[in-house]
This record gives structure tokens, C-alpha cells and sequence, in this order.
């Protein structure tokens, strides 16, 4: 009887550990359906409004801000239904809270943000009102949206931060000084982000995306090589963004680049 006793509290133990599997692969399942609610900052032009596209085509709701309500509404035309709309600058901090959590209200939640907004021009003679703009943008707004999504996903403990930086964060250049400073900042600061979700040990994700040159108004000056088309870049992103990468370099070929670039011996960069 004994026997028969110990075994009856195996297969017990068993049942209570397969339903338990159950129970766990049936809740990331769940999560998973659910990841259908995207909001995309700076999308009335480039990546992120190729980006945009991408998500509706797979079945997201996407709320697409940016300080032009004329492209937005282009852009909503396509998809009337599934594309929500509000117009503000990063810069504007205090409306660029209250359009978000309008967004989210309208939406219905938020499982995943791409920060896609920022700004950048040659400046060779170091004119300050570039230089504060670059910053205002680039750092003050981006920080204040990178922080609000990842509270957001902390609080309701998970979602995926998207930010596009730059392979020009990787070293300074004497003809865009801010830009690539700010992009140096802006990897960092996901870093750092990626490093608090670590921690959380929940299901919040970040990945840096390292654009070189996009066929973009941000792809300024002369004799560019290996401009990638935004739909291509585009599609590559969001191959990642569904990998949940960390850090990715698009297209693929500029992670050879950034490799070369971080090697550049100083006294040879300094005189580039």
C-alpha cells in the first residue's frame, strides 16, 4: 500500500507540474497575442513612417506622432482604421505627455514604442543655434521618451523600447559635432536602460538600432557610399525588432563598417 501510496504522490506531483506548464506556456502565449499596440514617434517621414507601415501590415494598431499633421494624415489615409494621430515635438515635453497617454487611452495599451524622431546638420562652423536645436531634440526630448515607455513597460512589467541611433555615435566628426555626440549619448543611454531592465528580470526589451547612411534628409553631405533605401533598412529593423535584438547595425553590411571605425587608430581619426 505504501507502494501504491508514494507513486500516487509522483503522478499527483507530475499533474500539478504539467499543469503548471501549461499554465506558464499559455500566459506567454497570451502575452504574446496581445503585443498588437505600437506607438511610433517621428513618423511623418523616413524609417519611421516605413516602420509604421510594417506594424499595420502585421496586424498593430499604431499610433504615429510627429509635428506635422499633414503627413501624419497622409500616412492614415492608407489604413484609416488603424492608424490614431497626435501632432507634437519631442521638445514640447509637457504635450508630449498628454498626447501619449491620449494615444494609449485610444489604442487600448502599449506593448512596444520606437523612438524614430530626432534631428542633425552639418555644422562646420559650429553655429550654437544648430548645435542647442541638435541637443533639445536629440538628448532633452529623446530622454524624456525613452524614460516615460520604459516606466510604462516597468509598471505593467514588460513591452519592447525601440530607439534608432547612429553609427555616428560611435566616434565625434568635425562637421557634425552635437549629431554625433547625441548619438554617442543616445547609445549609452540604452545601455544604461538595457541594464535596468536586466535587473527588473521582467519582459521588457531594448534595442538600439545603428542606422549608416538611409536615403533620409537625414543623409546629408557629399559623396556618400552605400546609401540603403528606407524600405529595405526598414524591413531589416523590424527583422530585428521581432528578434528582440539588443544592438543591430542596418543594413547588415554596416556592422563591418562600425567595426573598422572603432578601430581607426586616434592620430589617424584626428586628422580625417
Amino acid at each position: 500500500m505504501e507502494f501504491i501510496s508514494d507513486w500516487g504522490r509522483i503522478f499527483k506531483g507530475a499533474d500539478e507540474s504539467f499543469e503548471q506548464t501549461l499554465v506558464i506556456g499559455y500566459c506567454k502565449r497570451k502575452q504574446t497575442l496581445r503585443m498588437k499596440n505600437a506607438i511610433i514617434i517621428g513618423a511623418t517621414s523616413g524609417i519611421g513612417k516605413e516602420l509604421a507601415r510594417l506594424l499595420i501590415d502585421d496586424g498593430f494598431k499604431v499610433g504615429i506622432t510627429g509635428r506635422r499633421t499633414e503627413l501624419l494624415e497622409s500616412l492614415k489615409s492608407e489604413n484609416p482604421d488603424s492608424y490614431f494621430i497626435k501632432t507634437f515635438d519631442v521638445k514640447d515635453i509637457k504635450v508630449a505627455e498628454e498626447k501619449l497617454e491620449e494615444l494609449i487611452s485610444e489604442l487600448g495599451g502599449l506593448d512596444l514604442l520606437v523612438l524614430s524622431s530626432g534631428t542633425g546638420d552639418i555644422n562646420d562652423k559650429l553655429d550654437f543655434e544648430i548645435e542647442i536645436r541638435t541637443i533639445e531634440t536629440n538628448v532633452i526630448g529623446w530622454t524624456f521618451i525613452s524614460d516615460w515607455a520604459f516606466k510604462f513597460f516597468e509598471k505593467q512589467k514588460y513591452g519592447h523600447l525601440i530607439a534608432i541611433s547612429s553609427i555616428a555615435g560611435l566616434r565625434g566628426s568635425r562637421q557634425s559635432t552635437s549629431y554625433n555626440a547625441t548619438k554617442a549619448y543616445q547609445i549609452n543611454y540604452l545601455e544604461g536602460l538595457r541594464q535596468k531592465a536586466t535587473k527588473l528580470n521582467e519582459q521588457i526589451y531594448i534595442t538600439d538600432i545603428r542606422p549608416g547612411l538611409v536615403n533620409t534628409e537625414m543623409a546629408k553631405g557629399e559623396g556618400l557610399f552605400w546609401v540603403m533605401s528606407v524600405e529595405k533598412t526598414a524591413r531589416q529593423i523590424y527583422e530585428a525588432i521581432k528578434k528582440k535584438k539588443k544592438i543591430v547595425y542596418v543594413t547588415k553590411r554596416w556592422k563591418l563598417i562600425a567595426a573598422i571605425i572603432k578601430r581607426i587608430p586616434r592620430r589617424l581619426y584626428d586628422r580625417m
